[in-house]
């Protein structure tokens, strides 16, 4: 089975939790529900994980940061994420570059 690069967008699109930058330990965490972030995550800061590995290039056009699915990689906890094994070949494939895509905000 080949896994082509619309299918890695929609793996993307089903990540779940939300993505805070913590002030106090300087990196991001993860949690599953907004309300659930302490007061050292501003709440600007606090994204969909399904947005937050989007990262804007130029007008709608948008890159699939391997970095940020990296920062949810690390969080160990793939399956509450849904971070699925299409999204774990693409953070391995680094000999192809990063995906763009021309995103719609519904």
């Amino acid at each position: 089975m080949s896994i082509t690069s619309a299918d890695i967008c929609k793996a993307a699109d089903t990540l779940t939790g939300f993505v805070g930058f913590n002030r106090k330990l300087g990196k991001y965490i993860v949690r599953f529900s907004e309300d659930s972030f302490g007061m050292d995550v501003p709440d600007g800061s606090i994204t969909p994980a399904s947005e937050f590995v989007w990262v804007a290039k130029a007008g709608q056009v948008m890159t699939l940061s391997r970095e940020c699915l990296q920062i949810l990689l690390d969080q160990n906890i793939n399956d509450r994420l849904n971070l699925c094994d299409t999204l774990l070949v693409y953070l391995r494939r680094t000999d192809l570059p990063e995906i763009s895509a021309e995103r719609l905000r519904l």
